[in-house]
């Protein structure tokens, strides 16, 4: 029967764009219907009427079910969508992005990869999908491929809402991560929840200290921010207003706890998603291994011959053994700034003109070619609020340890010294509170991994940073900028000033902005914005 299979999923999926069809409207029911099928081209020219009415007349209960998904179809024209999801323990959730795509980043990977043993047509292939379904077809090809580059060619999108920011980190520790996160600035931390994996009296009263603190202080912090910034003449005031609230953020995202309940995309191939679960089912933080899980389940169900590897009890205890012992980065020693290593191959530069050249005519906003890479790497260390970390993490071009956020190292001053006197003093009161508290859950063996939920991001963590030339010098102008938070300016322009010095004389130019910590009123314009 013509309407069975797919062919009835092709009508229910059908979606109008014209206003004046409507299946409770002027035409009827019927009619509307008989259009689907003709439009879907479905039936043969010549028997779509014989076939039609046949199929009506014995199946009007089916017919009018069809009929009512049209009209949902044309009321939410992605309703159809099935997209896979799974709930956190916490509340949050993991979804699976359905597309709607008809050949599913399964079978595309798996088009691309038959090219490898198969050189017949890329319509060849399109075929064999067509006739056996995309499930089908891959049960007959994929499994057996056996090599994981197959799944480097499909990708998919997941969203993490309701994670903690520790937990993003780390789901965004991974040179190959793209996607985007929710920015702090555009968070009502009235009503956000924070991520409490304690659950005493006391954990939930130091959360809310700093949540009352960051509420009372902005308000506040805006009336002396337009005192210290007045809007100048010619200046949009609506621009304006946004780039005081942006440094105001800015100032008070460092007593925010890193607890705070966020929400991720990630964009990734399969095979990096099967990668980094392998690791994250092992990281120190319970909520992270619970997240792995619902990320897995739902790329289980909807990816299966992608994502029920064999797990293999060595390469499993050998990441757990890792994972658990030095994951994180701590560095006791660590310098307010230093370099740590240097492996350029200055002689390069010095007898080679032609890469001299490479650095004098590059222009702004131009990358040094990738081939320069192989002239050696920097590394450096330094102290960064875990706040800023969280910027610099994007550089996916360099490779970062991921701190451990303790209050060893202090907290970054320069949070304290944007407040007013008024609030500076009621700052200070705050983390010594908090700092007590810490102290008491410190005395009750809580894991200092734990512990992390409960500190402000303004305290400072140890980092390493290491990358070659281009990747270093991509990362300092992107951040040596006067939209970059301050303290992460400052380190930018940290790391500039040894590549001029070292480079500087074989024509190596920077594009920087030379004062930091400068309010710009632009910064307001770094938003997006719903056109009427």
């Amino acid at each position: 029967m013509f309407l069975s299979g797919d062919s009835l999923k092709i009508v229910e999926q059908k979606t109008f764009d014209r206003k004046d069809v409507s299946v409770c409207g002027v035409i009827p029911r019927i009619l509307l219907f008989f259009a689907v099928l003709h439009c879907s081209q479905i039936v043969r020219r010549k028997n779509y009427v014989k076939n039609f009415f046949s199929v009506i007349g014995g199946n009007i209960g089916e017919f009018c079910r069809i009929a009512l998904n049209i009209k949902r179809s044309m009321d939410n024209p992605l309703g159809h969508l099935r997209h896979h999801v799974s709930r956190l323990k916490n509340g949050g959730l993991v979804l699976l992005l359905d597309t709607g795509a008809r050949i599913t980043p399964e079978a595309e990977a798996m088009l691309q990869a038959l090219y490898s043993r198969d050189p017949q047509s890329v319509y060849e292939h399109l075929k064999a999908i067509a006739e056996k379904g995309p499930g089908k077809f891959m049960a007959s090809y994929y499994v057996g491929y056996g090599h994981k580059s197959i799944g480097d060619c499909g990708t998919v999108t997941l969203f993490i809402e309701g994670i903690s920011m520790l937990a993003a980190k780390a789901i965004q520790d991974w040179m190959l991560y793209s996607g985007q996160e929710v920015s702090t600035r555009y968070v009502d931390f009235s009503i956000q929840p924070f991520e409490d994996p304690v659950g005493t009296v006391t954990t939930k009263e130091m959360l809310e200290a700093l949540r009352t603190y960051y509420l009372h202080a902005l308000p506040l912090l805006e009336i002396d921010l337009k005192r210290r910034f007045p809007i100048a003449e010619g200046e949009k005031e609506a621009m304006y207003v946004k780039a005081i609230k942006a440094r105001a953020f800015d100032t008070l995202r460092g007593f925010l706890p890193a607890g705070a309940r966020t929400s991720i995309a990630w964009h990734t191939n399969l095979r990096q998603a099967a990668d980094k679960i392998a690791l994250l089912r092992h990281h120190p933080l319970r909520e992270v291994r619970q997240s792995a899980d619902a990320i897995e389940s739902v790329l289980i169900e909807a990816y299966p011959s992608s994502f029920s590897h064999e797990r293999f009890e060595a390469t499993e205890k050998y990441n757990e053994q890792w994972m658990s012992g030095q994951y994180y980065l701590e560095d006791t020693a660590c310098p307010e700034f230093l370099l740590a290593r240097d492996d350029i191959a200055y002689g390069e530069f010095a007898r080679r003109p032609e890469l001299q050249k490479i650095f004098a005519d590059r222009p702004p906003k131009t990358e040094l070619p990738k081939m320069l890479a192989e002239f050696g790497t920097m590394q450096f260390r330094f102290l960064l609020d875990f706040g800023s970390f969280r910027d610099i993490q994007r550089q996916r071009a360099v490779a970062q340890r991921m701190p451990l956020l303790t209050a060893f190292h202090g907290f970054e001053e320069w949070y304290l010294d944007e407040l007013t006197p008024e609030l500076r003093e009621e700052a200070k009161n705050v983390l010594s509170k908090n700092s007590e508290a810490i102290a008491v859950l410190e005395k009750a063996d809580t894991p200092k991994e734990v512990i992390q939920y409960f500190l402000p991001m303004g305290y400072r963590t140890a980092n390493r940073l290491t990358g070659d030339l281009p990747a270093i010098v991509y990362l300092v102008e992107l951040r040596a900028t006067r939209f970059v938070h301050p303290t992460l300016q400052v380190r930018a322009h940290q790391m500039a000033n040894v590549l001029k010095e070292r480079l500087g004389k074989y024509g190596l130019n920077l594009h920087i902005d030379s004062e930091v910590g400068r309010f710009d009123i632009r910064r307001g314009a770094q938003d997006i914005i719903k056109k009427n």
